[in-house]
Formats: C-alpha cells, structure tokens, sequence
C-alpha cells in the first residue's frame, strides 16, 4: 500500500515536471504572508523613514506589485475573508470563510504531487486546516494575541494538538518552523504558507531588540485627519477604539512608532527565513511570494484600523522573487490577493480547483508593462463599496447616500474628493454604473441606492 503510494506520488512529480514543460522539478513555492500591513510602510515602497532592509532586498530581486489588493471584507475582521480568498481564489461574496466547501489551492498543489506545510496564524476555522495542509506546526488559532504569550498547537497525524509554551516571541516561533522545514533534504516540491499574525495590533516585540523610533520624529500620515468627515458606517468598531477622538498627531504618532518597530522586527525574522532559504539546495528553484492579508489606517483619514475601501486599508504590498520572476521590475498592473495562486499553479504546473476564480498572471511576469485588470472593485460590510481603474477611484457609502472620487495618479492619499465637481460628474456616472454591473457579477445583493438614507454626521464618544 504505502509502496503504490509512494509509486502515484512520484508519478505525479513527473508529469508535473512535464506539465511545467522543464527537465527539472517543478519549483517549490514560499507564501509568507502578513497581518495588517499597509503598502506603504516598507523602504520599498517609498517610506524612507522606516528599516525593512530584507523585504526591500527581496522587492529588489523580484517583482514588486504597487495596485495589489484585498477585495474586502464583509464583517470587522477583514482578515478571514482575505485568508479565504487568498488560499481558494474565490471572490468575496462567494468564498467560504471556513474553506470547508471548496477545493483550496494547496490542496491542488498536494494534489500535484507537492508536499504542503504550513505555520503561522490560522484564523479560518480549526476543520479546515488538515483539510488544506498535510503538515503544520506552530499554529496559532485565532485573531489576535500578545505574541509572548500566544497558544499555538501543531497538526499531528491530521489532529491539532496543544504544544508546550514557546520561550520566543511567535512570531520567532513561526521563522524558526519554516526555516527548519526549508532545510530539510526534499524529495518533492514544496507548498510553505509561513502566516505571521503581526504587524497586527497589540504591537509587541521582544524588549531587547534593539530598532526604535522616537514618535516626535516621525511624519503624520499623509492623510491625517483627527477625525473621519461623516459617517462611514463602522465609527464604533473595535479597531477604531483603540484611539480616542479628535485623533491627536501625538497619539498616533506613538502609534505610528510601535507599529513601525513591529514591522522592522518582522522583516528581521523573514531574513532568516530568506538566508536559510538562499543558503538550501532548494533556493535557486523557489518561488518566495510576500504579501499582507490588508493594510491598516493608522491615523489616516482620521482612522485606526481597516474597515474601509480607502488605499491605505485595501492595498497591500506584493512581491514575487524566483525563477521565471523578472528582477527588480515593478508593475503596476490591477490585481487582486486571489489572483497570486492561480499564477503560482500556472507556473508551477498545477490545475486550478473546479471554484478557482483568480486570473493567471503571467503575461505581467513575462511583461511587466502588462494590464492584468481593467478596473477592482472593492467591498466592506453593507456599507462601503468602492471601484478603481488605472487612474480613477470612486467610494460609495449606500447608507448616507455619499460618493467620493479620486484622482489616485495626481492624489494617492486621497485627500482631495472630487466627486461634486461638475467637470468630473460624466466620470461619476460612469463609475457608479461599472460597479453596480461588476457588483452583480460578482453576486453582491446590497443596494448602492436606499430609499431612506441616513444622516451622515456622526459624533463620537467623549474622552473621559
């Protein structure tokens, strides 16, 4: 039995290797993903202020997406559906937050002959997980958690089991697995997902590492506001307590501080995982794909966390480095998060599940110059809805019966909304009808027009 077994396993090794139409195995694949972090916070990004050497290294030997995108989120914890969208490809209003329905890219790829192996934040239900990875360690299941002190439990023969305590901070913990994994001597090609659940708030590092930043030195967001101008539609959310109103520059700035120093920690873990990666047998033939499950606000818009259609809470970092991968390209190609394993499946050879959704982008690979997608739409709650093109953005709040519009290549912060220009009012028309169409396709039923709505003033609670 385990001979047939091992006899099915290589023959789908080989014909995957034929697939992929190359000699050699088919390339092993590195998903390392995070939690809450914005596009706009790495050196490779244009924040010059902030120390990501490591992610700016590895956007400098790939190719850095700058308009990749979580397409939304249909209650506050945005990052279940980002999760779920990202490992089964499916659009936000058909995807199965649990991974329970259907087919998941991972298991195509184990499917393919691959072996999968995760660590890392798993927030899309306990079922779901040796569903989707043969192997795990190192899990930590659920939202958020002090780091230092984070329950984390490992998929022993497809049952979780609680482990002892780490010693490290979880994230340390995460690296560690991953690295221990990439060193192994592999006799397939591997699907790693190593999901780290910072920078995500509580912004904790260990005390001794040594990066910090003093808050009076660093800038405001560009977009600063002590509070938002109306009424979104989720003022109250956990996330937007986590500051009390008017927003000060000073609390945020403090803010901006801790979630930065988080960020250079990670990037110090991630190297690790690079240099054993670079240093192992199986580098030269791995794809390393980086990327964020959202962003977060921060203080812009006079916001703290990412319940809204905004760039700074739908936009996240992307970068591809590996064979086939152009290096130090960037593009600016449309794109969605379920995009990015459907491309690796294409590269790697491996056919997509019946439900996958996602585009294959490797006409951007071949030419970064490439379009991926005419136009996004975005998506929170019942309450926002939002569709961009190459240039143009517009924001539509149903509720308050509100509209912004942004000129994303003259004003990337949108802070200028012109949406009650007459000059831009054909724009508007034609924005709001692509998507309420694209809407449709895609299986939304909330209205973009309610008969009544609602007053868009808000105020908030008072300091105490």
């Amino acid at each position: 039995m385990i001979g047939r077994a091992v006899l099915h396993t290589a023959g789908l090794v080989a014909a995957l290797a034929l697939t992929a139409g190359a000699a050699e195995p088919p390339p092993n694949v590195l998903v390392v993903f995070l939690d809450d972090l914005r596009a706009d916070a790495l050196g490779a990004y244009g924040n010059a202020a902030i120390r990501t050497p490591n992610l700016d290294r590895l956007a400098h030997e790939g190719l850095a997406f700058d308009a990749a995108y979580l397409q939304g989120g249909l209650h506050g914890a945005t990052c279940v559906p980002s999760r779920a969208m990202l490992l089964s490809s499916r659009s936000l209003f058909r995807c199965d937050e649990q991974l329970l329905r259907d087919e998941t890219w991972p298991q195509a790829f184990a499917r393919a002959g691959y072996a999968t192996f995760a660590t890392g934040k798993w927030h899309n239900g306990k079922a779901s997980l040796p569903r989707c990875f043969a192997e795990a360690r190192a899990l930590f299941l659920g939202g958020m958690t002090n780091p230092l002190e984070a329950p984390l439990d490992d998929l022993v023969s497809g049952q979780l089991a609680r482990r002892a305590p780490s010693p490290r901070h979880a994230c340390a913990t995460f690296a560690d697995e991953a690295i221990a994994f990439l060193r192994r001597e592999h006799e397939r090609p591997f699907f790693c997902y190593l999901a780290f659940d910072g920078p995500h708030d509580p912004h904790v590092v260990p005390t001794d590492y040594p990066v910090r930043y003093a808050p009076e030195e660093l800038p405001l967001p560009a977009s600063f506001l002590p509070q938002h101008p109306f009424d979104n539609g989720e003022m109250l959310v956990r996330d937007e307590r986590l500051l009390g109103w008017p927003r000060t520059p000073e609390e945020v700035r403090g803010m901006q501080a801790e979630y930065w120093r988080y960020i250079s920690y990670l990037d110090e873990e991630i190297g690790r995982v690079l240099d054993a990666l670079d240093a192992s047998p199986a580098g030269p033939r791995t794809i390393v794909v980086f990327s964020s499950d959202s962003g977060v606000a921060r203080g812009s818009h006079g916001l703290i966390g990412k319940q809204s259609c905004y760039e700074h809470s739908m936009r996240v970092p992307l970068v591809l480095r590996g064979p086939g991968i152009p290096r130090g390209a960037r593009t600016q190609a449309l794109c969605y998060l379920h995009d990015l394993l459907p491309t690796l499946g294409a590269l790697c050879g491996v056919a997509a599940p019946a439900t996958s959704e996602g585009r294959d982008l490797r006409a951007v690979l071949a030419d970064p110059a490439a379009r991926a997608r005419e136009h996004l739409v975005l998506a929170y709650r019942d309450v926002q809805r939002a569709v961009r093109d190459e240039r143009w953005k517009l924001i539509s709040y149903p509720r308050i019966d509100r509209t912004q519009l942004f000129d994303l290549a003259n004003d990337p912060h949108e802070t200028r909304d012109l949406s009650a220009d007459p000059a831009h009012a054909a724009r508007v028309t034609a924005l709001l009808a692509t998507l309420g169409t694209e809407l449709t396709a895609l299986g939304d039923r909330a209205p973009l027009v309610v008969d009544t709505p609602q007053p868009a003033t808000w105020h908030p609670p008072q300091r105490r």
